[in-house]
């Protein structure tokens, strides 16, 4: 069993900063890639930032660059986004995503998603 917890949503004006968590736990061989997707009303849902287990692939939205940073922390299985300069159009529910391998015989990582975040940015 393997769970993603999220963390660290909430409400914040334009401008602001808010920093999201996703802890992955369970039974956990390996980990491959961890990132974040978000959905806002009555839209699809987008990749905002994704990592490679070693920290150096890393591929983000444009509408993000230069503002959300993402990073890993693979001791505690743990990823991380930093969200700077914060804009209305970020309002969304933040889901983190890993890709997991829960057996050692497991050829493929299973795909698993968090329960999701709010994050609102308002004045």
């Amino acid at each position: 069993q393997v769970q993603l917890v999220e963390s660290g949503g909430g409400l914040v004006q334009p401008g602001g900063s808010l920093r999201l968590s996703c802890a992955a736990s369970g039974s956990i061989v390996s980990i491959s890639t961890m990132g974040w997707y978000r959905q806002a009303p009555g839209k699809q849902r987008e990749l905002v930032a994704t990592t490679t287990s070693g920290g150096g692939g890393v591929t983000a939205a444009d509408s993000v660059k230069g503002r959300f940073t993402i990073s890993r922390d693979n001791a505690k299985n743990t990823v991380y986004l930093q969200m700077n300069s914060l804009k209305p159009e970020d309002t969304a529910v933040y889901y983190c995503n890993a890709g997991i391998r829960s057996t050692w015989y497991q050829q493929e990582p299973a795909n698993y998603w968090g329960q999701g975040t709010q994050v609102t940015v308002s004045s």
